[in-house]
């Protein structure tokens, strides 16, 4: 079976991380594989290496300072579809991870990980055809899946994610790596996936204002670190809202920025907590990771994040009570061992296999 997964960055977010990890996986069960992307900024390979039974094509995509986004994220479909659109015949199966990947290669199978609400006329043009116009539907969660039969109709399939569990509880061993995040960043609170609406990183900010004004001598020193961060977006005036607003409470946050791919398993295992308060989100696959390393995690309370992490971690509405469960998992976290073990039964192996029954079934279909 000869698959196409389609992506839009070689950067690592959620999205391309389950990608490479998908393709991987499904390589080892023999299928033949390739991953196409838009190659940014002279970008010709992934954020980590891939495993040289997967194929990876990179579209040359220009990058053009002060292109308004909703530009921007056509010309990245017509560049990823020009590219692909000749040779779509090598392939049985040709699937879609998110948005501008589904556009540029429709007909095609698409997973939704989460639903976006865009204003701008372009991103919700994109967004909607994304939904409705592929020829099948896989759902990373069943509440993903429900917001899109609420919405369209539609009944996707439910393939929950994959967890490099091992990896991350690596990170745990790695002293070295360990020692360097704890004499930069002392002692600290992470948040993984950059500042931006959708993970809510004002609510946090305010949320560790208040924490701070109640944690004891213990905690005096406690940091609010954000890690990640690389899109496609345009959220400077966010940004800037981010930092007036951290400014005004007296909050410093330390911006690491995109990291290499091996720096991370440390610096999750070193954080004392991780705080996941997005507004937003598909599986939280960061939390899980972190779950992995045995780390504390504060999670937004949605459906999507109860139906994932199940009893693993602290959940909160809004500002006050993300505080509040910082605070209890600090001081009182609760035992690691369930999260631990909830991360290591999400395989990608299992997940691939998931993937390739679809695939078969929809090949055997007229």
């Amino acid at each position: 079976m000869r698959v196409a997964l389609l992506t839009y960055s070689t950067k690592p977010r959620g999205g391309v991380v389950h990608t490479l990890a998908l393709a991987e996986s499904l390589a080892g069960l023999g299928a033949e594989v390739d991953v196409w992307t838009l190659g940014r900024s002279g970008d010709t390979a992934f954020f980590r290496p891939v495993a040289a039974s997967v194929g990876v094509r990179a579209v040359p995509f220009e990058t053009r300072d002060e292109e308004p986004v909703g530009m921007r994220i056509m010309r990245s479909i017509a560049v990823l579809a020009e590219a692909f659109r000749s040779r779509r015949g090598d392939y049985d199966i040709i699937h879609a991870q998110d948005c501008i990947s589904a556009n540029a290669a429709i007909p095609c199978i698409r997973t939704i990980h989460h639903l976006d609400h865009f204003t701008t006329p372009q991103l919700a043009a994109c967004h909607e055809r994304a939904v409705v116009e592929p020829a099948y539907r896989i759902c990373v969660s069943a509440a993903v899946a429900e917001e899109v039969r609420l919405g369209w109709g539609f009944e996707p399939t439910v393939i929950p994610n994959g967890v490099d569990a091992a990896r991350f509880a690596a990170g745990t061993r790695d002293a070295a790596g360990r020692a360097r995040w704890r004499d930069k960043l002392g002692r600290y609170v992470l948040a993984l996936g950059g500042i931006e609406p959708r993970k809510a990183s004002i609510d946090l900010i305010d949320a560790f204002a208040l924490l701070r004004a109640q944690v004891g001598p213990d905690l005096a020193g406690l940091r609010l670190v954000f890690g990640g961060g690389e899109t496609l977006f345009d959220y400077r005036d966010y940004r800037a809202a981010f930092e007036a607003r951290a400014a005004e409470l007296g909050v410093t946050p330390e911006i690491v920025g995109v990291l290499a791919d091996e720096e991370l398993p440390a610096l999750v295992a070193e954080a004392s907590a991780l705080a996941m308060v997005s507004v937003r989100e598909g599986f939280g696959l960061a939390g899980m990771e972190a779950l992995a390393a045995g780390v504390p995690v504060v999670a937004r309370d949605l459906p999507v994040l109860r139906e994932v992490y199940r009893d693993t971690v602290a959940f909160a509405d809004d500002a006050p009570g993300i505080a509040a469960a910082l605070a209890r998992q600090l001081s009182a976290p609760l035992s690691p061992g369930a999260g631990r073990a909830l991360a290591a039964s999400y395989t990608w192996k299992r997940a691939a296999t998931a993937h390739l029954a679809v695939y078969e079934g929809l090949l055997a279909s007229p």
